[in-house]
């Protein structure tokens, strides 16, 4: 017997009872549909953490202040300055394995224009922290060595601040050389930075603002003169090739030997390795990925139990319609291939609606919740796999037992 023969017997066979065919199908469309929905949405984290690696730039150490204790208490992390411009440039200058060592002063500032009123983090930089950052411009220029050097009245603006700001629909090359106010001082705009998007926290990166360090520290902040060259982090790049580990060891060595912090001190700087953070939140993400799939997997497995159930309920109903067809000369493996095919198509099917569903879900899902989501072509022809394999596996018992009747059996059974 050629497959469509048998293709066209098992759907016959599947008409004749659609609600109970139906029924069957619906834990493997679940369980497709499941799997789907869930792979969409951890493709999609797990991309989306790849992007906030790849914004933070590559190879990245970053040094903070750390927490002092003042009458018994602890205080936050950057609740004093141990960091100096100095430090950043010792770093850049003994330490083989850093490429880059950018120091920086973050606060937060009201930025002005015309009627426009946004607040947003200001941060005072080099051109250096932009090449740790990977951030380029979208228009304009970087700092020059003069507006560094003598404190100018320069700003680049993130990419959301300068939307609101001039209006979304301004071409960024129109935003140069405007004046805004920078916590009341007026600076001209020489550069648009490029769209970063959101942090891990969700912090919306483009909501900044850069001056020259030197401008944040003495003309919108009127630090005293003996904190002139302090800083509150430094941004370090570590060079292609170089072990991150060996460079964060010694970044420590040296900001302790400047600090002259003593054995068995504590630390008075916090320094953290961007890349393994980042790196353990994908991991999380892929194993949030795999466990949420293995999840859907297990409604596959039931409905595969599902289709074993109705096929034997099948074979039994249909024990005299065997034994009549093996009379009339169909062999064994005649018999085992039609109801084989037929747990086969009935897995087919409910895979088919299945991905529909899915791909339906995660999408509902991804507008509902603001999530990302990814369905790649992998995903749905594993998915449909498995609901086919489920078919083959579950349905070969039944169908074994059926080509193993005696057709005189068969055609005495009541």
């Amino acid at each position: 017997m050629d497959f469509l023969s048998t293709f066209m017997i098992a759907l016959r066979a599947l008409r004749t009872n659609v609600l109970r065919s139906a029924l069957t199908m619906l834990g493997i469309v679940i369980g497709v549909g499941a799997v789907i929905a869930m792979l969409g949405v951890g493709k999609g984290a797990q991309t989306r953490v790849e992007e906030q690696i790849r914004s933070l730039g590559t190879n990245v150490l970053l040094v903070i202040p750390s927490s002092t204790i003042t009458a018994g208490a602890r205080s936050g992390s950057g609740s004093t300055q141990t960091l100096t411009e100095d430090d950043a440039i010792a770093i850049g200058r003994e330490i083989p394995e850093v490429e880059i060592s950018a120091p920086a002063f973050r606060s937060w500032s009201q930025i002005i224009y015309g009627n426009q009123n946004i607040g947003a983090a200001l941060m005072g930089a080099t051109p250096g922290y932009f090449e740790v950052r990977n951030w380029p411009l979208e228009a304009g220029r970087m700092f020059e060595p003069g507006e560094l050097a003598s404190s100018g009245k320069a700003v680049i603006l993130g990419w959301t601040v300068a939307t609101r700001l001039f209006g979304a629909d301004t071409p960024a090359e129109d935003m140069i050389d405007r004046t805004v106010r920078v916590r009341r001082v007026p600076m001209v705009v020489v550069g648009i930075a490029a769209k970063k998007g959101q942090s891990a926290v969700g912090q919306d990166q483009d909501e900044i603002v850069f001056v020259p360090l030197n401008t944040a520290r003495t003309r919108l902040f009127g630090l005293p003169q003996g904190t002139l060259r302090r800083v509150n982090n430094i941004w370090i790049k570590v060079a292609e090739g170089e072990d991150m580990k060996v460079a964060e060891e010694n970044v420590r060595a040296l900001l302790r030997q400047r600090h002259r912090l003593q054995p068995g001190t504590e630390d008075d700087f916090v320094l953290r390795n961007m890349n393994e953070a980042m790196k353990a939140q994908e991991e999380a993400s892929r194993a949030m990925t795999m466990l949420l799939a293995a999840i859907g997997g297990v409604s596959l497995l039931v409905g595969g139990i599902g289709i074993m159930n109705i096929m034997l309920v099948s074979v039994t109903e249909r024990t005299r319609e065997i034994g009549l067809r093996m009379a009339v000369g169909a062999r064994g493996g005649d018999i085992l291939s039609q109801f084989l095919v037929e747990a086969v198509t009935l897995s087919s099917i409910g895979g088919l609606i299945g991905v529909a569903v899915g791909v339906v879900a995660a999408e509902m899902v991804g507008q509902s919740a603001g999530w990302r989501i990814e369905i790649d072509a992998s995903a749905i022809v594993m998915a449909f796999g498995f609901a086919a394999l489920v078919g083959v596996f579950f349905g070969f018992y039944p169908a074994r037992k059926a080509s193993r009747l005696q057709p005189i059996d068969a055609l005495r059974y009541e």
